[in-house]
């Protein structure tokens, strides 16, 4: 006898499975891998791997494995382009899409001031392409005692700004104390917690498993060089500064540093408001 509410779960065609699409990995397509979480979007596709990219930056390569990805919370395999892409957007150095065939603007009266030479070479190695379409120049500072002096003599206002990234902003240093007597809305002041500008750059681009601890006193830069056991620190900065071929190179807190103070001396080009 068969109950009439017995159900046969194996009627029908149970063998059916559920079909995951595959989507070409193009440049720019957002997608999350399914095992860690990683959102990011595609930078380049190989044969077997991917590389994703997420908004800070941050990126990680993952093997081409079926159902290993999800778009907008679907399982999907992503396969290598069958075709490269001449639409894809160039990318500057910072990430940001590049403009072609503009000319630079001529100089803004707004203004970027580092700490340094090293500084500014390092803001131009990244994201120097971006600055000269805005009209935007990067000076040294030479030093944060300066700081004050300068600004007075720069006369900032709504349409003169100035922005200045400052070196070891932490709480409780020289440098913070000084950043807080600055009350003026037309400047703004970023810093990173790095003592010198090359902690900035990533241990992995310099070829090195970290940056070497130096005894509080001693000249950083001499220190490291010293511990690394290069001669001359202009030999270091030298590797230093071709380690950096786009912001996937420096830390994150540089970043952000550096994008703030481009976003408020080229607010008035956007219309967007000063942070």
């Amino acid at each position: 006898m068969r109950s009439k509410d017995y159900r046969d779960v194996l009627a029908g065609d149970w063998r059916k499975r559920r079909t995951i699409p595959t989507v070409e990995a193009e440049p720019d397509l957002v997608v999350e891998e399914a095992g860690s979480g990683f959102c990011g979007a595609v930078i380049t596709c190989a044969k077997d791997a991917v590389t994703l990219e997420d908004r800070f930056g941050n990126r990680r390569v993952f093997p081409l494995a079926p159902a290993a990805f999800l778009i907008d919370g679907e399982p999907v395999t992503l396969i290598r382009p069958t075709t490269t892409s001449s639409s894809a957007p160039r990318r500057t150095a910072s990430g940001s899409v590049a403009v072609d065939n503009v000319r630079a603007r001529v100089a803004k009266a707004s203004r970027i001031y580092v700490e340094g030479v090293h500084d500014a070479a390092l803001v131009e190695r990244v994201w120097g392409e971006d600055l000269r379409i805005e009209g935007v120049v990067v000076e040294p500072l030479h030093g944060v005692d300066d700081l004050p002096a300068l600004i007075r003599a720069f006369g900032p206002g709504p349409e003169r700004r100035l922005g200045v990234l400052v070196d070891h902003l932490v709480p409780g240093s020289k440098e913070s104390r000084i950043v807080a007597e600055i009350s003026s809305p037309h400047v703004l002041v970023t810093g990173h917690p790095f003592v010198d500008i090359w902690q900035a750059v990533k241990p992995s681009a310099v070829g090195i498993a970290a940056w070497p601890r130096v005894p509080k006193g001693r000249d950083w830069k001499q220190g490291v060089c010293d511990a690394l056991g290069v001669a001359d620190p202009q030999e270091m900065w030298r590797r230093v500064q071709a380690g950096v071929n786009s912001y996937a190179d420096l830390e994150t807190e540089l970043l952000g540093a550096v994008e703030r103070l481009i976003d408020h001396v080229t607010a008035d080009v956007y219309g967007a408001e000063v942070r």
